[in-house]
């Protein structure tokens, strides 16, 4: 027996796939459980996913999960919507591999840290007026940036965020770090490196400024206000979130299709 929980997007195509995959493996000993899983389903595209992946982010190390595509973009997904018999014969009959990528741990200093977990990227943003950040790279300075903001992503956030703004998409068999900023002032008194920086596995980015105030933090589907912030670092987590794999995964003919 297998414990399973659904999450899925809220449109008339995801609701009906999520009634007959819940009914199907039902049928066939699955047993639903919403608080303690061990495989978890994402009906929709990339946003569903990640909201999975938040709903289940204390227990992340105990589940897998798999994404199945019913909606506008599926860079996550090992199945398309209209795969749904395939989906339910490799469920109930095969064994899956795992495939398993580092989080990204988000640490924010106010008067306590606060901590977060992204899948693809935290970004420090703020569209109010110029953003003034000292950057450090383990904890040696590297730059004074003045901007809209600055994007630090993953392996798998490379093809989301990162590469919208212009930065490089990496191949899934690496884990790294990649910096990239975002609308960056670059003249004769200003100056920045202007483009992606690759990093690896053990880099530990920090951004530190006197004035917060009126920025934010993203990180995957959420944001907050960092106002009373003095420094925010970014890095690899040792927490790491794993993927089912059915069937092999051909991540350049999924690049190809997608983009």
């Amino acid at each position: 027996m297998k414990k399973f929980s659904l999450i899925r997007k809220d449109d008339l195509i995801s609701n009906n796939f999520e009634r007959l995959l819940k009914l199907e493996l039902e049928k066939n000993a699955f047993i639903y459980d919403e608080e303690n899983p061990e495989i978890v389903i994402a009906i929709g595209g990339d946003g569903t996913f990640l909201r999975a992946v938040d709903r289940y982010i204390d227990q992340v190390e105990k589940v897998g999960f798999l994404a199945i595509h019913t909606g506008t973009l599926g860079f996550f997904s090992e199945y398309s919507v209209d795969e749904y018999e395939l989906l339910v014969e490799d469920l109930i009959n095969k064994t899956p591999t795992t495939f398993q990528k580092r989080l990204l741990e988000i640490d924010v200093y106010r008067e306590k840290v606060e901590k977060y977990y992204a899948v693809n990227e935290a970004r420090v943003e703020n569209i109010i007026h110029t953003q003034i950040m000292q950057v450090a790279i383990n904890q040696q300075h590297f730059e004074t940036f003045r901007g809209t903001g600055l994007c630090v992503s993953t392996q798998l956030g490379s093809t989301a965020y990162n590469r919208s703004l212009g930065g490089a998409v990496i191949s899934n068999e690496l884990e790294l770090l990649q910096l990239t900023e975002i609308t960056g002032i670059h003249h004769r008194l200003f100056r920045s490196l202007r483009v992606s920086m690759i990093l690896g596995d053990d880099t530990k980015i920090s951004f530190e400024s006197s004035d917060f105030d009126q920025a934010f933090l993203g990180w995957d589907t959420h944001t907050i206000d960092l106002k009373g912030t003095s420094k925010i670092e970014c890095y690899l987590s040792t927490r790491c979130i794993k993927f089912l794999r059915y069937r092999p995964n051909n991540y350049l003919a999924k690049l190809t299709h997608l983009f």
